[in-house]
């Protein structure tokens, strides 16, 4: 396909570079093992290609997103590139993309057009969109029709082809386009270039299959394919060698791990394994209700690293709708799960996601959702209307929520949720916390940020030489999401509640 007849899709199928990508492929389960494969050598002549260049990086969506970016990025610099976040620097500029709402692929189209004159002012600059939206046909279609400037189109399946890609780009003067359907297989050793030394997102799986009615995820992201327990650990314990702090494990349904491994293996197994790794926290998400057992409970209750915070979704708080989500548990079985987990973790600290205003909720099923809210305490929730997604179940269903109700809705359940948050953190007040110092406020550079074991944000003065390190805080200023403290003299003798 050429750049100057970008339009003519006869000769765009015929074309080796393109690869477009099929939501009904996407959709199936096959049986075939999933093969473990080293990160591949780089093509000839691609090897410092990038010296003296530049590579701008711009990630929308979750922390799974975060990590590809971290990989995309270390593929770059193998290959010589320097990192900038200066536009017109840029040698390359590549897009990470988010399909969860609509919201984010608007903000994607809008920087795609407003680099068309860059483009037109620097034609040699490589153009690219990446991750959860070109595995969605209708998006690559659009780009096609109005966003011709773009180079190189690829999806999460593939990233590990970065530099055959845009050596395609880059020498062939053809848009590329590969976006696989299908999953391939695990890709172990590959490049990562990490934002910082101190916390670090390690992929534990891949994919996920439970298909709620609302997600596009398990399209864009294919089956479940867990990461060899092996593989994982090890690059848990380079991590601390490497001096991190912190790890959080990844995955669409970090409890599913291990299903689809040939040896009874689970996320509890690997947890108790990771406990005995020398890094001082470790977190995850996340986490479906539907496969936390028992075991991973037993495990969590023994705490060292594993941090007491757990994000559990529950999206609904009837049972009606979480039917109509194909959530695949009950608002019954979802509090039981939240009691078991209370009754062995008394200190534990939920956090959830909700949607309201799915299709067909009344206001008595939208009054459950606040009921939960209310039973269960959340420290926090991300709370989102209803978005319908193009190719899921759910995008059929008649949406007859009128806009305004959906909205006022959301209110009424933050103002709950606000309510709750605020009430959690004023207990905390006078108590002493366990921090690890991230860096200075992003309001004021006097003041140094960090987080709690429960993932709390505080805020509280000191020298920037403990930016890094794990400092005693006791809280003298809850607010409703954040916290403000003051640093201990003497931690040693107040510690009592040091795992907040």
């Amino acid at each position: 396909m050429t750049k100057e007849n970008p339009t003519d899709l006869k000769s765009v199928k015929e074309s080796t570079y393109f690869v477009k990508p099929d939501l009904s492929e996407a959709k199936k389960r096959g049986k075939s093992t999933v093969q473990v494969i080293p990160f591949e050598k780089l093509p000839e002549g691609m090897q410092q290609i990038g010296k003296g260049k530049y590579y701008l990086l711009k990630t929308y969506g979750c922390q799974m997103n975060s990590r590809d970016s971290e990989t995309m990025a270390g593929i770059l610099e193998t290959m010589g590139y320097q990192v900038t976040d200066e536009e017109k620097v840029a040698d390359i500029i590549l897009f990470n993309t988010c399909a969860i709402r609509e919201n984010a692929e608007d903000k994607v189209f809008g920087g795609l057009g407003r680099l068309k004159h860059l483009k037109l002012e620097k034609p040699e600059l490589i153009l690219g969109v990446a991750g959860c939206m070109p595995q969605e046909e209708k998006v690559v279609n659009k780009i096609l029709k109005s966003y011709q400037h773009v180079d190189m189109i690829f999806g999460t399946h593939n990233i590990h082809r970065l530099p055959h890609l845009l050596k395609d780009a880059m020498f062939n003067k053809e848009m590329v386009i590969e976006v696989w359907s299908k999953e391939g297989d695990v890709v172990e050793e590959m490049p990562v270039q990490r934002e910082n030394g101190l916390k670090a997102f390690v992929n534990i799986m891949y994919g996920c299959d439970k298909f709620c009615t609302y997600c596009i995820v398990p399209y864009t992201r294919g089956k479940e394919r867990s990461r060899r327990p092996e593989d994982v650990i090890a690059e848990v314990k380079e991590l601390a060698k490497l001096g991190y702090k912190e790890v959080t494990l990844l995955g669409q349904n970090v409890n599913a791990y291990g299903k689809d491994l040939e040896i009874d293996y689970g996320f509890g197994d690997l947890l108790e394994a990771l406990r005995n790794v020398a890094i001082p926290r470790i977190r995850f998400t996340t986490s479906h209700p539907k496969d936390f057992d028992d075991h991973l409970i037993e495990v969590l209750t023994k705490k060292g690293n594993l941090v007491e915070h757990i994000h559990l979704p529950f999206q609904s708080g009837n049972t009606v709708i979480l039917k109509k989500m194909a959530r695949k548990y009950t608002r019954e079985e979802y509090l039981q799960l939240v009691s078991r987990i209370k009754k062995a973790i008394p200190d534990v600290v939920l956090t959830t996601d909700i949607i309201v205003g799915f299709p067909g909720e009344t206001e008595e099923q939208f009054l459950d959702t606040l009921s939960l809210v209310a039973e269960v305490g959340f420290d926090s929730a991300y709370t989102f209307i209803y978005s319908p997604r193009e190719g899921t179940p759910a995008a059929k269903m008649e949406d007859s929520v009128p806009d305004e109700i959906k909205k006022d809705r959301l209110q009424r359940l933050h103002e709950l949720q606000n309510r709750i948050s605020r009430e959690k953190n004023e207990a905390l007040q006078g108590k002493v916390v366990e921090v690890l110092v991230e860096g200075e406020s992003k309001n004021n550079a006097e003041v140094l940020s960090g987080r709690t074991r429960t993932n709390k944000l505080i805020n509280f003065r000191g020298d920037k030489q403990l930016i890094g390190t794990f400092v005693y805080v006791r809280i003298t200023d809850p607010k409703t999401w954040t916290l403000r403290g003051e640093v201990m003299e003497n931690p040693e003798e107040d510690k009592v509640h040091a795992f907040n």
